[in-house]
């Protein structure tokens, strides 16, 4: 039988988890394996620009603490696995995609945005998601370009106005 203080630390880490489950909008689960340590670093710190965190727990406790929750990650915390978690559904999701394709040692394995378990394919097309600031000049380009239209049809119409 396990020692009660153990068991009480333990539990404390699965409520961090629970907790960190609850108030995320998104979560990556990646293997950082071959990682030197200031690529963990530079990860942290891109992470850290964007309101995220990452941090690697026994699976154990990880499927515990994800047991309740209904997502189906069990399958995906096999071997060691680091967890991000963020308040933006995107930002982590982007920032490890692009890590990894420039750090061959990452591995992503699956996350959870909204709600929903995604797999790395998945991922990979929500990386490919522009960002709020690139949605919005576009929607800019193309407002910008309807009231140019608007503006040389006027402007046509009204010298025809004034050849009659």
């Amino acid at each position: 039988m396990a020692n009660a203080k153990i068991l009480e630390q333990k539990q404390v880490v699965i409520d961090e988890i629970k907790e960190k489950f609850a108030n995320a909008k998104s979560i990556v689960l990646f293997d950082p394996r071959g990682l030197k340590v200031s690529e963990v670093t530079e990860l942290r710190r891109n992470l850290r620009e964007s309101g995220s965190d990452y941090k690697v727990y026994k699976n154990t406790l990880a499927k515990r603490a994800i047991a309740d929750s209904g997502l189906e990650l069990d399958s995906y915390l096999e071997g060691p696995t680091a967890i991000s978690f963020s308040s933006d559904e995107l930002a982590p999701v982007k920032i490890i995609s692009e890590f990894a394709k420039n750090h061959e040692a990452l591995e992503l394995k699956a996350g959870v945005v909204e709600g929903k378990v995604a797999n790395v394919e998945e991922l990979n097309s929500y990386a490919a998601i522009p960002s709020r600031e690139g949605l919005l000049t576009m929607l800019a380009g193309g407002l910008i370009g309807t009231v140019r239209d608007l503006s040389i049809c006027l402007d046509l119409y009204s010298k025809e106005k004034e050849e009659n």
